[in-house]
This record gives structure tokens, C-alpha cells and sequence, in this order.
């Protein structure tokens, strides 16, 4: 019955295990390229979306959200990594002709199961 985290409005980036395993088969086998690049799925979603999918896929209730004081109360400084906010995206990855198996953050979810 647990729900949103805070706001719920801060992205988490994600990615499924499978596609993490096949980006970085990918970023080895692929001559040419070099660099940083992002592995996190294409579809950057809010903890709320994640929050609604993994209720929908795992058939439970995601009622009671964790207030951003709580979390900050019981997690003191780790509480940032939580409440925290990053839309990242997998640019370079996309353009070096990687493609995702599961780019939905629920087929990660199903996936994972």
C-alpha cells in the first residue's frame, strides 16, 4: 500500500536489467565509439509514474504517499537520492543504433519480475 515518495513530481531514471546488459555489450562491440554515455531508458518517468505502474503491474494499492519531511527524517542525508530529480536521457546511446527492449516503465517492471 506504499505510495509516491514526496511530491511524487522528481524523475527517476531507469532501465531494465536486460537492456542495461545489452547497452553495454552494445558500447563494447560497437567500434568507434568512446565517451560517457547515458544507459536509462528513453521514456524518463516521475516517481508518481512509477509509483501508478508498479501498483498496475503488481495489482496493489499505492495509497499512502511518504511525506518529503518523513523521508528526510528517517533517511537524514540519503533523503537527496529519494527527493532528488534527474531527467536523463540516453542520447548517445540512441544515435549509436542501440535500441530497447523495454523502453515503457512497465515492461521494465514485468520484465524485472
Amino acid at each position: 500500500a506504499g505510495g509516491r515518495m514526496g511530491d511524487g513530481r522528481q524523475y527517476w531514471s531507469f532501465v531494465a536489467l536486460h537492456d542495461e546488459v545489452a547497452a553495454i555489450r552494445h558500447l563494447i562491440d560497437t567500434d568507434g565509439l568512446s565517451g560517457p554515455f547515458n544507459v536509462t531508458a528513453p521514456n524518463p518517468v516521475t516517481n508518481r509514474e512509477i509509483t501508478a505502474a508498479m501498483g498496475r503491474v503488481l495489482h496493489r494499492p499505492t495509497l499512502f504517499p511518504v511525506p518529503a519531511a518523513v523521508l528526510r527524517t528517517v533517511l537524514g542525508e540519503m533523503a537527496g537520492d529519494v527527493l532528488g530529480s534527474a531527467r536523463v536521457l540516453p542520447t548517445r546511446l540512441l544515435e549509436s543504433g542501440f535500441r530497447f527492449a523495454f523502453p515503457e516503465i512497465e515492461g521494465a517492471i514485468r520484465a524485472a519480475l
